[in-house]
């Protein structure tokens, strides 16, 4: 692949063609497209023309460590700042670190991961080059049930990220999924350890994958219908270091007002929260049930009145609300 890409490289925006490739290269023409198509899937932008050829119109912006920790200026995480190339996923090797001593305010960044996970076991598509996929450790002092509102405060901290980025704030369908035009295009996935012998809080690790780049043709066919990214949705690129560094930024003011700021978080989070005032499909296990999103309690649950007309408050399970589609 990297052969291919100096090829492109070397032409200077001109067209190349593929049997001019193939020949100085000694592959064949079909070696030459499965090496164009792996570029194309790592975030190269390569033009494609017949009888011309193949020309490479823009490359992808890497995450890189020195300018996220140039935007975060004086900042008390620098030190505990991780970016790499690929992983399997953020959350497993923030938990790995957690295990090894990591301090609190560790954040793990990836360009890709090959094994994303959102949440009830669901994968997360995580291609290189093409989002923002980063997981914080935090260690607060406390019992399980006293961050039991983290998720909903992550997606706090995540929408106010990108409206300070990208100059556009997604709404927030309950619990853990950031939605624009309709369409999912952030997914937020917390996980903690309990020590099983006191019940003390150990960790928690909050990991957040951003679609920030994808096109509708980047998604499998089956998801387009559900997912977008901000560059879809504004028309305009994302600066991944910008906002992996305000991201942190908005991580680091949470973490600190994790327990003593509780209310004014979960006060935004409602204001954010499109679900509120949609009828929604609530579904536990093999029971579904039908009803209006009326509130968003203390803790950051839904209440609900159902179409029976009881009340309830959902603290976990699957939630979709109705759009113009149906329910997403």
């Amino acid at each position: 692949m990297s052969k291919i890409l100096t090829l492109l490289q070397e032409a200077n925006g001109a067209f190349i063609s593929g049997e001019s490739m193939s020949e100085q290269l000694g592959v064949t023409r079909a070696a030459v497209w499965k090496q164009i198509k792996k570029l194309r899937e790592s975030g190269y932008e390569i033009e494609a023309v017949t009888n011309l050829g193949y020309r490479l119109v823009k490359c992808p912006e890497r995450l890189d460590r020195d300018k996220i920790l140039n935007g975060l200026g004086a900042h008390p995480w620098k030190d505990r700042i991780t970016v790499l190339e690929t992983v399997d996923s953020t959350n497993n090797l923030a938990k790995r670190e957690a295990v090894s001593g990591a301090p609190a305010g560790s954040v793990y960044l990836s360009d890709e991961q090959t094994g994303g996970r959102g949440r009830q076991g669901r994968g997360f598509l995580s291609p290189r080059g093409k989002g923002l996929y980063l997981s914080v450790l935090l260690r607060p002092v406390c019992s399980p049930a006293e961050v039991s509102h983290t998720t909903a405060m992550a997606a706090v901290a995540v929408n106010n990220a990108i409206a300070r980025c990208c100059g556009v704030r997604p709404g927030i369908k309950w619990t853990n999924d950031l939605i624009l035009g309709e369409k999912k295009m952030t997914g937020i996935l917390s996980e903690m350890s309990v020590e099983w012998e006191s019940g003390t809080l150990d960790y928690v690790v909050v990991g957040i994958g951003i679609n920030c780049g994808q096109r509708p043709e980047d998604f499998p066919e089956e998801l387009r219908d559900r997912a977008t990214s901000i560059e879809t949705e504004t028309g305009r690129p994302v600066d991944r270091n910008r906002l992996a560094a305000e991201l942190i930024r908005q991580l680091e003011v949470m973490s600190r007002e994790i327990l003593t700021g509780k209310r004014e978080w979960i006060g935004q989070y409602a204001r954010d929260c499109i679900t509120i005032g949609r009828h929604v499909r609530v579904i536990r296990g093999e029971k579904t049930r039908t009803g209006t999103a009326k509130a968003i309690d203390e803790n950051g649950a839904l209440v609900v009145q159902y179409d029976d007309g009881e009340t309830g408050v959902v603290f976990s399970g699957e939630v979709s609300i109705r759009g113009s589609d149906g329910y997403i």
